[in-house]
């Protein structure tokens, strides 16, 4: 069953208006429902500080999405034609784009299907002239102080009288061409996200090692697949913002981090890029900082203790083995703690300000924070990086090992070995 739906922005004062009737009073005429919505879309892109032009379209487009959601209708066909996709296209190269902006209107957006994009304007009109069916123009289409009244009523002309009277149809076969280029790309970047990224707590984390080796087409899909994932509201993320990630993803640096549009931060810690929304940073937010401390006793009476330290969104493994071990074991697990030397309580917690520690092989003790600033760990990072204390002292820090005094050595009989993995 056919229903007709209309939209008012309420942008042009009467004509608006006339708009409205002319649909409501087409719809009653062959007996049609008729849904609409108005809104000040003017008054909207000031509140909202935005491009008058993307807030009509989201505000139009919401309206259809809610008018399926309530089951009133399956889909909403519009009547973007071939002309309006060659516009479309010649406005996003004259803009700068890339081969997403290339792909232009596309024939199926969520609820929205688009049937005459194969049709030209001037058949189009032809018929309705033909049925003597009387429809409305939007005077804004033919303000040539608008960039795509210009394209639409000098360039296009211009293009195909002088130099290629097919351009609109080219321009739509590049269109086509450019889409489906586009959807393998983005098939190949849904996969290396899967592989590449983890996501907690709202935040995304990028793991450097196999992104830096992707080539950029894949590395920008990557990117701006995240940020569109988690950003809590509307922001343009360009080619620009594009760019300065990527020196950001291949700064040696830890610690380092830059706000995109739309809300999102992003940090640069040793071999990760961390995305989360700007509030979940914001200085008024306690419970984050307050989630990153904890503190997990250690019984090793077992032999064997697996610690899920979901504040680190991973497992921790302590094993008690016979001293010494095998030569492969020292290669596998590093440096081991020596049983013998360790005391009750023995506690994993997050590092603290103050913490200081003598790594095996150092002449003297040092402040955590600067061991650890050494080996890379950023001032995120560092909140909740874990140690473990045995009667009150550093015994072994996670990326620093064993603490010289409670490493395993000539009179060591059982050592502790610790290891790590991913929390499923």
């Amino acid at each position: 069953m056919l229903c007709v739906v209309h939209f008012n922005h309420k942008l042009r004062g009467r004509a608006s208006e006339a708009d409205e009737k002319f649909v409501a009073r087409l719809a009653a005429q062959h007996g049609l429902e008729f849904f609409v919505a108005r809104e000040n879309i003017a008054a909207k892109t000031k509140r909202e500080r935005g491009n008058l032009e993307d807030v009509a379209r989201r505000a139009r487009y919401a309206f259809f999405e809610r008018l399926v959601q309530e089951s009133r209708l399956a889909r909403v066909a519009v009547a973007h034609t071939a002309d309006d996709q060659a516009e479309t296209v010649l406005a996003h190269i004259l803009r700068g784009t890339g081969l997403a902006g290339l792909g232009g209107i596309h024939p199926t957006t969520g609820v929205v299907v688009r049937p005459l994009l194969g049709i030209r304007r001037a058949d189009l009109r032809a018929y309705l002239r033909g049925r003597r069916q009387a429809w409305r123009e939007d005077a804004s289409n033919r303000d040539t102080k608008r960039m795509r009244a210009r394209i639409r009523q000098k360039l296009l002309p211009l293009l195909e009288r002088q130099f290629q009277p097919a351009t609109v149809e080219h321009l739509c076969q590049l269109a086509e061409l450019a889409r489906a280029d586009e959807a393998y790309l983005e098939h190949q970047a849904s996969l290396h996200e899967k592989e590449m990224t983890q996501t907690a707590q709202n935040a995304t984390r990028l793991a450097l090692s196999g992104f830096l080796r992707e080539p950029r087409a894949i590395q920008t899909r990557l990117l701006r697949r995240i940020v569109d994932h988690l950003k809590p509201r509307a922001g343009q993320f360009s080619a620009a913002h594009v760019d300065a990630l990527l020196a950001l993803a291949e700064h040696p640096d830890s610690g380092k981090s830059m706000q995109l549009p739309g809300g999102v931060e992003v940090r640069r810690e040793s071999q990760a890029l961390v995305f989360l929304p700007s509030a979940e940073i914001a200085p008024s937010s306690r419970k984050k900082t307050a989630s990153r401390e904890y503190a997990y006793e250690v019984d090793l009476r077992a032999g064997q203790v697996k610690l899920q330290v979901v504040e680190l969104h991973c497992r921790l493994h302590l094993r008690v083995i016979d001293w010494p071990p095998e030569g492969r074991e020292t290669k596998t697990t590093g440096a081991v703690l020596d049983r013998g030397r360790l005391c009750v309580p023995l506690v994993l917690r997050n590092w603290v300000p103050g913490d200081s520690m003598q790594p095996l092989g150092h002449r003297k003790r040092h402040k955590l924070a600067r061991l650890l600033n050494e080996i890379g760990v950023s001032r995120w990072e560092k909140k909740s990086w874990p140690v473990l204390t045995t009667g009150g002292q550093i015994a072994w820090v996670r990326g620093l090992g064993a603490a010289h005094e409670f490493a395993a050595g000539k009179e060591t009989r059982e050592g502790v070995v610790i290891t790590e993995d991913q929390a499923s």
